[in-house]
């Protein structure tokens, strides 16, 4: 697509895909591969997996300030997280105006294992969610049990 002087390419992103510029470099050695920052959002995955999910993109702050809405939420969260295994706890960090709260518009689920975890991963990455696309990680288990919601 013609974007200004510029020409935009526009690829479908896959989990698990491989990589078909590989085969093309070949014995050339390595090309860098290109990254996107999304403010807020780390790179890439790092680590193995853990009993631990963050799912982002989910809620906004206005979602979340409602106690209704918040509890439809919540309910909504832990009945479709739970087809995946057994839910320990969900956290869903609130706003409090005036201050600055940590984790803020992100979904944190504690499955009893990473094996768990890692089937909800699979099944909820790139899904749809009140018209926006799910974006899931794994999260450190002792920062969430100290409900340490930095990234």
């Amino acid at each position: 697509m013609q974007l200004g002087d510029k020409k935009l390419v526009v690829q479908r992103a896959a989990l698990g895909a491989k990589n078909a510029n590989a085969a093309l470099i070949g014995n050339m050695g390595m090309m860098p591969q290109p990254t996107v920052q999304i403010p807020g959002l780390p790179t890439a995955v790092s680590g193995p997996a853990t009993e631990v999910l963050v799912l982002m993109n989910m809620v906004t702050t206005e979602d979340l300030g409602e106690d209704d809405e918040y509890q439809d939420i919540l309910e909504d969260v832990r009945e479709e997280c739970g087809r995946y295994g057994f839910v320990k706890n969900v956290e869903i960090p609130r706003p409090v105006e005036g201050a600055d709260i940590p984790g803020v518009g992100k979904i944190f689920v504690e499955y009893t294992a990473s094996s768990e975890a890692a089937k909800a991963m699979q099944a909820l990455a790139g899904r749809k969610f009140a018209n926006r696309v799910v974006v899931a990680s794994y999260f450190d288990p002792m920062k969430f049990r100290m409900r340490d919601f930095t990234n």
